[in-house]
């Protein structure tokens, strides 16, 4: 398996040199050349534990990667690190399935990428002779950054460096990033959003005169975020196992198609449900749930993607987002795999704003649906689904859990559907005690943690208890456009 950029049809890597730089020098994510079938049929794999099916996953698209290799990244990260032995346990609640992601130690969906890419990383150094220190530069809005910090914190041979929007994630999602521990570790607020602060990072993943300075100070930039295919690829293995395991407890019958439902920002979530899709399996709709920056609904329903447009602060920050960087991907494999075609659309984007698909585009994206819920909707949905079945769901799953239903209200028919639980309840405890109960409006974040464990009758994760009481190690903050300036400075460059 080669991987090639989505703007440059001449670039060809191996899955090990496309991990280790994260992006295409031209500013391309990398894509496989071939989306690979399943090696094994569903009824071998539900009887398959989820290490098991990784691997199944894992060895088709990283091919050079040998099977000792990998193995070994999927124990290390794959292990009491999650506090379930199953780590991606499905959860029925009235007649919707919830496949929860948030076990692993940062209680967010972003663990079940982000435990494994430091180990295929360290990996891909050792096999491609790599001799400079790696920094890891990562752009998050909210998870992705304390997800890649506690996987990366004192890997040998690693650095990392994490930007989030000072005003644009939750609490307790600040207290995780600014409490992390690690001598190689460093996190930088923005006066920004989101948007700004992932333009900022690929502006200098393209900047061959940084990338130079670097080199000459032992220094190569890699990523965390989910344009690093090393990222995307342990996501598809989640579509597989949740498939399996509803066969296996004799939910669906084999071949039935399944709906997926998933709350979406950067689109790396969804993206790896397509691609399970094309693998062989049988998921029917892709149904894309937004928040009220519904850049992707009004992509998917008109053709047009067009992020010009103001910017909402949500009760779901991990989706606030009006540049879905893995589109981009979508676009060049629905294109024909044409880069020509992907590049001019990236390129409209960046001048103008906005690009708009053509209709043979459009025909091929016929399985995405587009959806969103409103605040207020949102915040209905938790308190409804509470109210019926006892299961509290974090916002984000909320918005994603709405916008199920609507499609359901409106397609009587409709296959079972899955929904996609990125985020434990306890990340986002103030938004979602308010939804339960409007009482809880006015009361300080961390003293409802406690409220949240009564009403949840679940324990309080770890991850939470870690930070109460933990110290603040990180407290630099600056301008999206002095991003770099920071980087060097943090280098010593």
């Amino acid at each position: 398996m080669q991987y090639t950029s989505t703007r440059d049809k001449n670039v060809s890597v191996t899955p090990s040199e496309a991990i280790l730089t994260g992006l295409a020098p031209d500013g391309g994510l990398f894509v496989p050349e071939t989306i690979p079938s399943l090696g094994k049929s569903l009824d071998e794999l539900k009887d398959l534990s989820y290490q098991e099916v990784a691997y199944e996953v894992l060895k088709l698209y990283l091919t050079d990667y040998t099977e000792a290799e990998l193995k070994d990244c999927i124990n290390k990260a794959y292990d009491e690190k999650f506090d379930t032995e199953l780590i991606a346990p499905l959860v029925k609640a009235d007649s919707t399935y919830f496949l929860e992601l948030f076990h692993g130690a940062t209680i967010a969906f972003k663990d079940m990428a982000l435990s494994i890419l430091p180990h295929l990383l360290v990996a891909a150094a050792k096999k491609n002779q790599a001799d400079k220190e790696i920094v890891i530069l990562a752009a998050t809005s909210g998870d992705t950054g304390k997800a890649a910090m506690a996987g990366f914190a004192d890997v040998a041979g690693t650095r990392i460096i994490v930007f989030y929007p000072k005003d644009g994630v939750s609490k307790v999602q600040e207290m995780q990033m600014l409490t992390q521990k690690g001598d190689n570790v460093d996190v930088v607020a923005i006066t920004g959003n989101f948007d700004h602060a992932q333009s900022g990072v690929k502006e200098m993943f393209e900047n061959q005169e940084l990338a130079a300075e670097m080199a000459a100070a032992g220094y190569q930039f890699s990523s965390a975020n989910s344009i690093n295919i090393g990222r995307l690829v342990p996501q598809i293995a989640y579509y597989v196992y949740a498939y399996a395991k509803l066969l296996k407890e004799e939910e669906i019958t084999l071949g039935e198609p399944l709906d997926v439902v998933v709350p979406t920002g950067n689109f790396g979530n969804i993206l790896a449900a397509y691609l399970a899709k094309e693998m062989g399996v049988p998921i029917g709709k892709l149904i894309c749930a937004s928040n009220e920056n519904k850049v992707l609904y009004d992509f998917f329903t008109s053709g047009t993607y067009d992020r010009n447009r103001d910017f909402i602060l949500t009760s779901s920050p991990s989706m606030d987002i009006l540049i879905s960087s893995n589109l981009e991907r979508l676009l060049y494999f629905v294109s024909g795999n044409s880069a020509q075609a992907t590049k001019q659309f990236m390129e409209d984007l960046k001048q103008q704003g906005s690009y708009s698909v053509t209709p043979e585009m459009q025909a091929k994206m016929a399985d995405f649906i587009g959806g969103y819920a409103t605040e207020a909707q949102t915040a209905e949905e938790i308190k409804a689904v509470y109210e019926n079945t006892g299961y509290v769901m974090d916002t984000h799953t909320a918005v994603a859990a709405y916008v199920g239903d609507e499609y359901r209200r409106r397609h009587p028919e409709a296959n079972k559907q899955l929904v996609i639980s990125t985020a434990s309840p306890f990340k986002f405890v103030k938004s979602v005690m308010s939804a339960i109960d409007n009482k809880f409006a006015d009361v300080d974040e961390f003293a409802l943690l406690e409220k949240l464990v009564q009403v949840s009758q679940t324990e309080m994760p770890q991850a939470i208890k870690e930070i109460i009481d933990a110290k603040t190690l990180h407290d630099i903050v600056c301008a999206p456009e002095k991003m770099e300036a920071t980087v060097k400075e943090i280098l010593s460059v």
